[in-house]
Order: C-alpha cells, then structure tokens, then sequence
C-alpha cells in the first residue's frame, strides 16, 4: 500500500485502538442494503473470524447497539445506534445557528430544504425539511452524495481554494448518475468557476432524474465553506430557468444569515 492510503496511515499509527476500529466497522456493515446481517454475513463484510465476529456483536448487542433476532439469530441496529446522531446533531452549533433559517425558507417556499455539511469527496445531509411533494423521500438525515454532481457539494467546492477544489475533484469517484452528470474534470472546473462568480450552484438532475437544485455555501469567519444550504424541486413543476431565478436569492440570503451567526463561535 502507498503512503497515501488511510489503511496503511492506520496501521503505522501506534495509538489506534484496534478492537474499536472493529466494533465501529461492525456497526458500519448494516446499511440500506443490509439492514439485518448473520453472524457469519458480519464476519465476511468486517473481515473477521467467526469467534471474533461473536465477540464483537456480544458486545454491542449487551451495549444496546445492536438487536439480535431470537428466532432468526440476525442482527440489526437498534434504536441506541440512533442516539449519536442526534447527539451530534443537538450539539453541534451550526446546525442550531441554521435551524430558524431552513424552517423560514421551508415555510416561504413550501419545497424541500436542506443543510449538507462536507466530508472529503461527499456531502453529508444533518438537517432537511421535506416538501409536501415528497421528492426524493428516500433522502434521510445522514444520507451521503457525492459533492461533485450535487449543488450543495459543489457550492460548497466553488467557495475552497481552486486547487483544493481540484483535488478533491480529481479523488472522486467520478461516474455518470444521469445523463445529465457533468463527470469530467474539466466539465466540473468550468461548473466551479460558474459557482464561484454566481455565488451560489445548480445542478439539474445530475444525481436524481428529474431533481432541480440551487445551492449556496455557508462561510465561517475565515471565509472557508463550512457548509451548504440548498432548495431541491421536480422538473415536472419547474424549468431549470424559473427554478434559478426563484431560489438563487434566497438560499444566498439563508446561507449569509447563517454564516453571519456561525462567526460568532
């Protein structure tokens, strides 16, 4: 393994705990795709033995962590599991700063309104306020997109410094969604650049068909994007023109209120 990757960075690190490392990547193996998991189904998706796969999933099974199925022996997460999210969620003061925010915009436009916070190559969704259209009512808190393809990610990428921004451009695992994904590197500088001077991004229908989305960064006192405000609706009940025209104002209103009060912590 290169010097780069995580794994090997992990394993020089003399501090890494080992058997958290494990319990962690146990409860990261149940996802929307595997919502209960054997025993053995566990073992083979963390990458432990059968004896150490019970060990781990003893463990949090006493913890309240996760489930376990007394007829079918499965595992699943348990509703503890859900408590650090919302510890985070209720702790972390940009997400308060925003709350009154995101409900006024909920409020005004009647359409789905969100708050996506970076993580590397990805958007992560920490609050969302859905629209009586129910569009895309698969889209939890906690859902991860990628940046690249999504107004939030790349509102948020247009506000970095341009060879940051490239960077992580070029880590990302870069495919077509749609037809409409812009997915070449060159396309998304030029889609950055557009943002940049705008101040706020778009993308129409990049990640889901159909899904028109403007997006504005929130800025911390240093002027680094900390995080996103977007406004998503369905081409089925707006053009890409009227969409821009409508929302643009306001998301770049929220998110300047927003960062205006996250320069205060």
């Amino acid at each position: 393994m290169s010097s780069d990757d995580p794994k090997s960075a992990d394993d020089a690190d003399p501090l890494m705990v080992r058997s958290v490392e494990k319990a962690f990547r146990v409860l990261e193996a149940f996802d929307g795709t595997n919502r209960s998991l054997s025993l053995a189904q566990i073992g083979a998706n963390v990458g432990l033995d059968k004896s150490a796969a019970q060990r781990f999933t003893h463990t949090l099974n006493r913890l309240g962590y996760l489930q376990k199925d007394p007829v079918t022996k499965r595992f699943e997460l348990s509703l503890r599991s859900l408590e650090m999210a919302r510890h985070f969620i209720t702790a972390n003061p940009l997400v308060n700063q925003a709350m009154p925010y995101l409900l006024h915009l909920s409020r005004e436009t009647e359409e789905a309104v969100n708050l996506t916070l970076p993580d590397g190559t990805e958007i992560v969704f920490a609050a969302r306020f859905m629209s009586r259209h129910m569009l895309n009512t698969d889209v939890v808190v906690g859902t991860r997109m990628p940046a690249f393809c999504t107004a939030p990610g790349r509102a948020i990428l247009s506000r970095l410094p341009a060879a940051e921004a490239l960077s992580l451009i070029e880590r990302s695992p870069l495919q077509a969604f749609t037809p409409q994904t812009v997915h070449t590197v060159e396309g998304l500088v030029e889609r950055l650049d557009a943002a940049r001077g705008d101040g706020y991004a778009t993308t129409w229908g990049e990640f889901f068909p159909g899904d028109l989305s403007v997006a504005a960064a929130v800025l911390d006192q240093t002027g680094r994007p900390v995080a996103a405000v977007n406004i998503g609706v369905s081409n089925a009940r707006y053009t890409p023109e009227k969409a821009e025209e409508t929302f643009a104002p306001l998301v770049v209103a929220a998110t300047r209120s927003i960062s205006q009060a996250a320069s205060t912590f």
